[in-house]
């Protein structure tokens, strides 16, 4: 008979986002070597392009660290010659306060031998900005892609997503969430979110017949 289950509660967990806790996959590879060039970036700027949940802000926090760069604040210009990461750069499209910002920061750091990595999940031109001059700039902006996850990364990817929340499900369970969830770097939030609040409600370990059931239910 199976337990009943119970609301679990929200429990804070740790993101570890540590150069060592990166796994380098051919579908990163290449975006991590751009933040290693880092001084010798072209006009001293990046975008980092990648899809929800596939490690951008983990490589702005990587590059941070390294550059003793800050997030911008969206208010105030930095100092002369700063570091700086303005992630989810196309979450600012449309918003004419964010854009101007965005266009007195550009220029801001270029006049000023200033650097910063943007991040976003599509390309400046297909994310709806409105101001002329700010396009014109971001299109200059040297661009990176991070592709969709292959096997390897993926695999990584859950297995740091369990890691954060503590939880050591065993090779069967991989196994079948490697063969049968969605394949992105958002559906392995997903489905490792959705496994944690069954493991906490039912009381018990992780299980294959329970990433079944939570398969099955993010599929619909």
């Amino acid at each position: 008979m199976t337990p009943p289950e119970q609301l679990p509660f929200e429990l804070p967990f740790r993101t570890a986002q540590g150069r060592g806790d990166f796994f380098v996959s051919p579908a990163n590879a290449a975006a991590l070597a751009c933040i290693d060039s880092w001084p010798n970036w072209p006009q001293g700027k990046y975008l980092c392009i990648g899809p929800k949940g596939s490690g951008k802000s983990h490589l702005a926090q990587i590059w941070q660290d390294t550059a003793g760069a800050f997030a911008a604040d969206m208010t105030t210009l930095p100092q002369d010659g700063a570091a700086v990461v303005v992630e989810d750069l196309d979450q600012y499209a449309g918003n004419p306060d964010a854009e101007a910002y965005l266009f007195h920061l550009f220029n801001h750091l270029t006049h000023t031998g200033g650097t910063v990595l943007f991040t976003a999940k599509t390309a400046p031109q297909q994310a709806g900005f409105q101001l002329p001059d700010l396009v014109s700039r971001l299109q200059t902006v040297p661009a990176i892609a991070i592709d969709h996850p292959d096997d390897a990364l993926l695999g990584a990817v859950l297995t740091k997503h369990f890691a954060d929340r503590q939880l050591t499900p065993g090779p069967q369970v991989m196994d079948y969430l490697l063969r049968h969830m969605e394949r992105s770097f958002a559906g392995a939030a997903t489905v490792v979110a959705r496994l944690d609040a069954k493991a906490l409600a039912r009381k018990r370990p992780i299980t294959r017949g329970m990433a079944a059931e939570v398969v099955a239910e993010i599929s619909g």
